[in-house]
């Protein structure tokens, strides 16, 4: 669907202004200090490359979910990091339009890099409206770049609206790469292919299980999900998370994915306990013996044996949700076993963004997975087959 996509490469940038749609919103310590920088890492191979083709950059991005002007959500602390990781200076605008943002990108040189402040210090910039996208291109704009996919699912000014106004645009090497992965290695995988679902709702879900269903050879179910599947096959699971709505459906999944010949496998055991609570009393049950008020927050032992036995021979593996309340250390077990055996795994491994990337990092395993995305919500939506409206609107390479 996206995989033509044309790339920055494609494009001639020497001498050009460039606006780089980035995804810097990265998480802040209460002093406002970055606690993980690998958005602005990610992105750093498309700055370099305009940098060293001679164009100047202009980068954008947003940063939580400001209301008004909010300096708590000041992008001042990525400007100080990109500087450190570009080893050059990098401007900081103290807005993103207006006429100190123009007279700023007015006077950039090739290579020179300015970054703007927070775009959603604008309600316009989540309206998609035409006047602040026309403002975001006027800052003398020659080419856009989109090269935030954690945004890709969002029709914003600065992802959709400011493409009306910029005649030559293209994905960046992060979005490139986010595509290559996502959607060619599920289009075309490496067998046998295993999917690993985790999370609390099949809701949430619903799309990805469903498209994946049709591709993959094995489907492992685990999180909070796993208990409306346990509880449509007909095991009481206690106060355990239940979407009774999605028990049908659930129970129309398994039996489509079993007489299509997938393999399908759900938890065996789990950690339970009275309540969420960390101090509770936790014990380790089969799934058919969860004790009438307790919580499954995780899955045990002998879940985390079935499931390395079910990824020992996987060549492609795609995972995306955890397996428990990997949060509270009480309940991290089961997720950073998984995530120990993907690691492992002699496969082309794909870890979705979100959640699951924070438990990969939390159990040291970063570096041994193929890709991490940096798209939770994006992902999940490039995985259900949807479009995705910051790549709908960017143009294919001619054929």
């Amino acid at each position: 669907m996206f995989l033509n996509k044309m790339t920055i490469e494609d494009i001639p940038i020497r001498g050009k202004r460039l606006f780089i749609r980035a995804d810097f919103n990265v998480p802040l310590d209460r002093d406002l200090n970055i606690t993980d920088d690998t958005r602005i890492r990610s992105t750093l191979p498309t700055i370099n490359y305009a940098i060293d083709e001679g164009a100047s950059v202009i980068l954008a991005s947003h940063l939580g979910r400001p209301e008004g002007t909010d300096p708590h959500f000041s992008l001042a602390p990525v400007a100080k990091r990109l500087q450190r990781r570009l080893g050059k200076e990098v401007a900081f605008a103290p807005d993103c339009i207006g006429p100190e943002a123009k007279k700023m990108a007015a006077r950039l040189k090739p290579g020179d890099v300015l970054l703007l402040e927070n775009l959603r210090f604008h309600p316009e910039e989540e309206n998609n409206d035409d006047a602040f996208s026309k403002s975001l291109a006027g800052l003398g704009i020659d080419v856009y770049i989109n090269d935030a996919f954690g945004t890709a699912h969002r029709a914003h000014a600065s992802t959709t609206g400011i493409t009306k106004f910029v005649k030559a645009k293209a994905c960046g090497f992060l979005m490139k790469k986010e595509i290559t992965y996502l959607e060619g290695a599920v289009e075309n995988p490496a067998r046998p292919f295993v999917a690993i679902l985790g999370g609390t709702k099949v809701s949430g879900k619903i799309g990805v299980i469903e498209n994946l269903g049709k591709k993959v050879d094995k489907v492992i179910i685990g999180g909070g999900m796993a208990f409306t599947f346990l509880k449509a096959a007909g095991i009481d699971v206690g106060n355990s998370l239940v979407e009774d709505s999605m028990i049908p459906i659930a129970r129309d999944i398994r039996k489509n994915a079993i007489e299509r010949g997938i393999k399908f496998y759900l938890p065996v055991d789990c950690v339970v306990a009275p309540s969420k609570d960390p101090s509770a009393e936790a014990k380790n049950v089969p799934v058919q013996e969860i004790p009438k008020d307790w919580v499954g927050l995780d899955i045990g032992p002998a879940s985390v044996r079935l499931f390395m036995e079910v990824l020992a021979n996987a060549k492609t593996i795609l995972w995306n949700g955890p397996m428990g309340l990997f949060e509270m250390d009480a309940y991290s077990r089961g997720t950073s076993a998984v995530a120990q055996a993907v690691a492992n795994a002699y496969a082309l491994t794909i870890v979705g963004g979100g959640e699951t990337s924070m438990a990969v990092h939390q159990a040291g395993e970063s570096e041994s997975i193929s890709f991490i995305s940096t798209g939770g919500g994006a992902a999940l939506q490039l995985l259900e087959g949807e479009k995705l409206p910051g790549l709908t609107v960017l143009p294919d390479r001619p054929l």
